[in-house]
């Protein structure tokens, strides 16, 4: 049953909505996926904030376009698409939906945006191997203690050698 503008308008201005908001967005070809790979993949991007939305390609392209993102009409979008949207993490859709095709060859990463710039399949590839920002996070915080960490084992390390020392000194005056 065809869909009346009305219920267009509406969907797009709904998509226009999420990626105004929207800190990065993925597309997704999933044409072959059953309903059971489709909710997993939909369980999986659920679990981490990330919002997905399908859509015909036409109305994709009108909300990029009523949201002025640049080079709309340069999008190769083939077959089923879908749009994995993530408001507080960048890279979370990409390694997400990256991770799922590795193990269902059927879903493809398409393209997206980041910040409004436009990146192709396999920049949103490259894009999608960068760790997470928790894992950023907790990285940055393993470069900072570093240092301190190995302050901390040097002094250690000069006070067990003082104790084996006068160990030494005690078991030779037994």
């Amino acid at each position: 049953m065809p869909i009346t503008r009305q219920e267009k308008e509406k969907i797009i201005q709904g998509l226009s909505d999420k990626f105004l908001k929207a800190k990065s967005i993925v597309f997704l070809g999933f044409q072959g996926l059953t309903v059971k790979e489709d909710g997993e993949l939909r369980s999986k991007l659920r679990s981490e904030n990330v919002d997905y939305k399908v859509a015909r390609k036409t109305l994709i392209k009108k909300s990029l376009k009523e949201i002025k993102i640049e080079g709309v009409d340069n999008i190769n979008l083939e077959g089923p698409v879908g749009a994995a949207v993530c408001y507080d993490d960048e890279v979370a859709p990409a390694r997400l939906a990256n991770e799922y095709a590795k193990t269902n060859k059927k879903l493809k990463l398409l393209g997206g945006y980041i910040s409004s710039k436009y990146l192709d399949a396999t920049e949103i590839k490259a894009l999608s191997l960068l760790p997470g920002k928790e894992q950023l996070r907790a990285q940055l915080v393993g470069t900072i203690n570093a240092p301190v960490s190995g302050f901390v084992n040097v002094l250690a390390g000069n006070m067990r050698g003082l104790v084996n020392v006068l160990k030494a000194i005690e078991g030779n005056k037994k």
